[in-house]
């Protein structure tokens, strides 16, 4: 009940333009557009005292679709009132609200090996949300190979597969064994499998300790999406290695009660913008993209359960706040558009969102300049995102920020990850990816993964301030162009992306 209450009176807040939230007053209106550009605007000291605010244990995470992503982003929302830039949602207010349906296990299932009762989510994971009632022979098939499967008939039974082996065509590691669990675990399935266990080996225990928190809350998607629909399947479970010892004992039978709910959450966009100056360009619009949300509170790692997401994506959150001071301080012929998306750890739904129900026309957009990830790794490296074939959608786009670069941080710039034989996927993990299949020309600003990811340990005393001031800095350059030059980035003619 009070969470309740405390979501009602936040939401009634949010649906007012921060009055008693914020009593700041926007900037005084600037000077007319001079030929100059503000980079002098985007210091480091306003980008470091952001992100600690914004990435501390305070907002414990910003986990999509909680009350923690809701204060991160009133908090936002206030911060960039004292930008000066305006409100640009719904509304007159600086917020776009949408709703994530979520699909998960009922915590009253229940599964059970044996002597053995697997607590869900701590003992063991179910890979997707499906209603399954289940009373059958558990047999073990090794690595499942052909050969030891022309051993069993695995119909009517739940059959245990020790997970190997290692990807053979360029794929990641994490993406060879999430496959599996895809791939393997249908053929079993229509084999006549009634459930499929998959066993850690001692590589993939280490994916398991990192990834598989990720299946305890379950699915989600925008309301009415395909994927919001419940198909009850043979369940697919995974185990840690510990499980190995036990779990290919003969004549065991697994029992399995598998209950499926789902429900609605609010999220939101932050949506801000800065009029441009000529009477014809001002209503065209480049976007500035980046998210507020992160993994929120999670099993602890070494003592550390908030995964504070300093690098992905509070680094982004810092820069578009620097980037709108600038535009502030001296504005573009264009307009600038400013928006944070809500919940893309949940699926890109923000974005996804917002493409599709944008507050000014779809058509006034002409680039989109995405930030994520852009603080970490070697001080003089990053990566442009979008800029080789098939992802790349303007070379016109493309051309200005690698002039932006040349003429601000000159940095050396790492093409492999754009490749779509990149094991990572990388271009199809962040939020320019919904508009580029608009066809609205988009990059990605990145400083690429790390060893942190997705960990406790993306904390902000782990930034590198004067790398993510110069990446900062080259998005800013590259969105200045576009917004002064009369025509806007060509499109790609034939763009189509391979998946």
């Amino acid at each position: 009940m009070k969470q309740l209450l405390l979501l009602s009176c936040l939401a009634a807040g949010l649906t007012l333009p921060l009055g008693a939230s914020a009593q700041r007053k926007p900037a005084p209106a600037a000077k007319p557009a001079a030929t100059g550009n503000a980079i002098g605007a985007i210091k480091e000291a306003d980008i470091k005292r952001d992100l600690f605010a914004l990435a501390g244990d305070h907002f414990r995470g910003r986990e999509g679709g909680t009350l923690d992503e809701l204060k991160a982003s009133v908090w936002l929302a206030d911060q960039i009132r004292a930008t000066g830039m305006l409100p640009a949602g719904d509304d007159g207010t600086y917020f776009q609200w949408f709703s994530l349906q979520r699909t998960r296990l009922a915590k009253s299932s229940t599964l059970r090996i044996g002597t053995h009762e697997i607590k869900l989510n701590e003992d063991g994971v179910v890979t997707a949300p499906t209603n399954a009632s289940v009373n059958a022979p558990l047999v073990y098939v090794g690595t499942g190979s052909a050969a030891e499967l022309a051993k069993v008939d695995v119909k009517g039974k739940a059959v245990a597969v020790q997970i190997a082996g290692a990807p053979t065509d360029g794929i990641s590691y994490r993406r060879y064994v999430f496959g599996k669990f895809a791939g393997q675990a249908t053929e079993l399935a229509k084999a006549g499998a009634v459930a499929v266990v998959f066993v850690s080996d001692a590589p993939s225990q280490a994916l398991y300790d990192h990834w598989s928190h990720i299946y305890e809350r379950g699915r989600y998607s925008l309301p009415g999406a395909a994927s919001t629909r419940v198909v009850s399947t043979p369940p697919v479970i995974w185990l840690p290695a510990s499980a190995s010892s036990w779990v290919q004992q003969a004549g065991q039978q697994l029992t399995a009660e598998l209950k499926v709910e789902s429900f609605q959450y609010p999220s939101v966009n932050i949506v801000a913008k800065q009029p441009g100056t000529d009477a014809q360009l001002k209503k065209e619009y480049v976007l500035f993209s980046t998210h507020q949300d992160h993994d929120g509170v999670r099993a602890p790692i070494a003592g550390d359960s908030i995964y504070n997401g300093a690098d992905d994506n509070a680094t982004g959150c810092a820069a578009l706040l620097a980037i709108m001071r600038a535009f502030k301080q001296q504005p573009a012929r264009r307009s600038a558009l400013f928006v944070y998306q809500g919940s893309e750890e949940r699926g890109l739904l923000g974005s996804t969102y917002f493409s599709a129900h944008p507050t000014v026309p779809q058509a006034s957009i002409v680039a989109v300049l995405n930030a994520e990830m852009m603080g970490r790794n070697a001080p003089d490296s990053a990566a442009l995102l979008g800029s080789t074939p098939p992802h790349l959608n303007s070379s016109d786009l493309v051309k200005m920020a690698l002039a932006a670069n040349q003429a601000g941080p000159k940095f050396k710039l790492d093409t492999e990850w754009d490749k779509p034989t990149h094991p990572e996927g990388w271009y199809f993990r962040s939020d320019h990816l919904p508009y580029a299949r608009l066809g609205i020309p988009a990059i990605m600003y990145t400083s690429l993964l790390h060893v942190d990811y997705h960990t406790p340990r993306d904390e902000p005393q782990r930034i590198d301030y004067a790398k993510l001031t110069n990446m900062t800095r080259w998005m800013y350059l590259t969105g200045w162009m576009v917004a002064n030059r009369t025509a806007p980035p060509a499109r790609e003619p034939g763009f189509k992306l391979e998946r």
